[in-house]
C-alpha cells in the first residue's frame, strides 16, 4: 500500500472508533432527561434504577468519545495538512464553535449530571441533564454542518487557491446538511434503543424481572419500532438528496455502469471496475429507478460517465460503496422486524420470551454496525475529493514514509481494539452486577429519601 491509502485508512480507522460514542452519547443524554421526567411525573423508584444504570454508560461512552476525537483532531494536523491549508478558513470557526458552544455546555454540568442527584435540588439537576443532551445534540449539529458543506460546498470563493467564506448562512445550511443531521440523529436514536433493549433483554434472561428491567426493554423496543419507519422515510430522501448533488455516489451505490431507464435495484453482485461491469448480480427490476426517481423508467446515472478524457476515474471506488449500502438497509430492515414483532409481542404479554430475548441480545451492537456502514457509504462515496469539486484527497495528504504510518496505523488499530473491548465489557460487568442487585443503594434526594414502590 502507498502512503496515501495507508492515511486514508488510518484516518478512517480513527473516526470509525471514534463515531461509536457519539453516536450512543448522543441520544442516550436525552433517554436520560425522559428517565428524569417520568421519574419526577410519578416518583417511581424504579426510574431513577434506570436511570442510574445508564448514566454509568452515558459517562463512559462520553470519556472514550473525547479521548478518541482529540486523536482524530491531531490528524488534521499529521496526515492531513493540506486540508486546513485550503479550506481552513470554513474548517476552523466550525470547530471552533463546536468546542465553544457544545463542548463547554457539555462540561460545565456533566459533573452535576454524574455525581449531583442528592446534593442539588431535583429541578437543578434535571436541567443539568437537559443541558448535557442538549449539548451533546449542539456539537452533532456543528460536526455535521463541516461534514455536509464537505460534500455540497456552498457560500464561498476561492483566493489564491484558498476557500474563504462569503456567507455563513449558505455554508452552515448547505443543501445536504437538513438530511445528513436528521438521518444521524435518528441513527442515534436506533442506536440506543437497540443498546437499551438489548442489555435489558440480557438481565431479563440472567433472571432479572424486576419492574425497572420490563420498563427499560420496553422503552427501547417501542423506541426503536417509532424510529425506524422514520429512518426509511429519512434515507430516501437524503437518497434523492444526494441523487441531485452527488450523482458518482449514488452510481456506485446502485452498482450501475451505463445511464438508463428501468435499473434493477440490485440485491447481490460482484462490481468489477476493470471491466466496468457486475457479476452474478441478483435484482429487482426496474427498482432502483422506482426508488431514485419515482417511476419505473426513471433514468439512474451510470459510473461510466465519471471518466476524464484521459481515463481516470472521477468516481468512488464500487466495491466498498456497493456493499456497505447493503448492509446498512440490511440492518435496517432488521431492526424493522425485530422491533415491529416484539412491540406487539411485549404489548400482548409485557414479556419478550427467550427467543425474543435472545434476538435483541443479538441486535444489541446493531446500530454500530449500520452507522458504521453508512458513513462508509458517505465518506468513501465522495471520493477522489475531500471537498467536494475544491480540495481532492491526494492534494491534501502528508508525505510520511510509508513504514511510519504502517506501524501507527498498527498500534491504531491495536488500541482501539483493546479499548472497545474494554467497553463493552465494562457495560456487561455493570449489566451483571446490577441485575444481581449489586448496586449502591438508591440516594436520598435533596429533600428526602425517595419513595418505594408498592409491590
Amino acid at each position: 500500500m502507498d502512503a496515501l491509502i495507508l492515511a486514508r485508512i488510518q484516518f478512517a480507522a480513527n473516526i470509525s472508533f471514534h463515531i461509536l460514542f457519539p453516536t450512543i452519547t448522543i441520544a442516550l443524554g436525552w433517554y436520560l432527561v425522559f428517565l428524569k421526567a417520568r421519574f419526577a411525573a410519578t416518583k417511581d423508584i424504579a426510574w431513577m434504577e434506570i436511570y442510574r444504570f445508564w448514566v454509568k454508560v452515558f459517562a463512559l461512552s462520553f470519556g472514550l468519545g473525547v479521548v478518541s476525537g482529540i486523536t482524530m483532531s491531531f490528524q488534521f494536523g499529521t496526515n492531513w495538512p493540506g486540508f486546513m491549508e485550503k479550506v481552513g478558513n470554513v474548517a476552523g470557526p466550525l470547530l471552533a464553535y463546536e468546542i465553544m458552544t457544545a463542548f463547554f455546555l457539555e462540561a460545565l454540568f456533566l459533573g452535576i449530571m454524574l455525581f449531583g442527584f442528592g446534593k442539588v435540588s431535583n429541578w437543578v439537576h434535571t436541567s443539568a441533564t437537559v443541558l448535557v443532551a442538549f449539548g451533546t445534540t449542539l456539537s452533532a449539529f456543528w460536526i455535521l454542518v463541516l461534514n455536509s458543506w464537505m460534500h455540497t460546498p456552498q457560500g464561498f470563493e476561492m483566493i489564491d487557491g484558498v476557500v474563504h467564506a462569503t456567507d455563513w448562512w449558505a455554508i452552515i445550511f448547505n443543501p445536504s446538511m437538513p438530511y445528513r443531521l436528521v438521518h444521524m440523529l435518528i441513527a442515534s436514536g436506533l442506536t440506543v434503543a437497540f443498546l437499551v433493549a438489548g442489555i435489558s433483554a440480557l438481565r431479563w434472561l440472567w433472571g432479572d424481572r424486576s419492574k425497572g428491567i420490563r420498563r427499560a426493554l420496553k422503552s427501547g423496543v417501542y423506541l426503536a419500532a417509532l424510529l425506524i419507519p422514520a429512518q426509511i422515510l429519512v434515507g430516501d430522501l437524503h437518497g434523492l438528496n444526494t441523487l441531485e448533488h452527488q450523482p458518482a455516489k449514488v452510481a456506485a451505490m446502485e452498482g450501475n455502469w451505463e445511464t438508463a431507464g428501468n435499473v434493477p435495484l440490485l440485491l447481490f453482485a460482484l462490481p468489477d471496475e476493470e471491466a466496468r461491469e457486475n457479476r452474478f448480480e441478483i435484482g429487482i427490476p426496474n427498482g432502483a429507478s422506482l426508488i431514485l426517481k419515482h417511476e419505473a423508467a426513471g433514468e439512474v446515472p451510470g459510473l461510466n460517465d465519471f471518466y476524464a478524457e484521459d481515463g481516470t476515474k472521477l468516481h468512488p471506488p464500487v466495491t466498498p460503496v456497493f456493499f456497505s449500502f447493503r448492509i446498512m438497509v440490511g440492518i435496517g430492515v432488521l431492526m424493522l422486524l425485530t422491533s415491529w414483532a416484539l412491540s406487539v409481542k411485549l404489548f400482548r404479554t409485557g414479556a419478550p420470551g427467550v427467543w425474543g430475548a435472545r434476538a435483541l441480545v443479538a441486535m444489541t451492537f446493531s446500530g454500530w454496525i449500520a452507522t458504521l456502514a453508512g458513513w462508509y457509504v458517505t465518506e468513501i462515496g465522495r471520493q477522489p475529493w475531500l471537498v467536494t469539486g475544491v480540495l481532492d484527497t491526494a492534494s491534501a495528504a502528508a508525505e510520511h514514509p510509508v513504514p511510519i504510518l504502517g506501524l501507527s496505523l498498527g498500534l491504531y488499530l491495536t488500541v482501539y481494539a483493546v479499548l472497545l473491548a474494554a467497553y463493552i465489557g465494562a457495560i456487561l460487568h455493570m449489566a451483571k452486577k446490577a441485575s444481581k442487585g449489586e448496586n449502591v443503594p438508591v440516594p436520598e434526594t435533596a429533600t428526602g429519601p425517595m419513595p418505594v414502590p408498592a409491590e
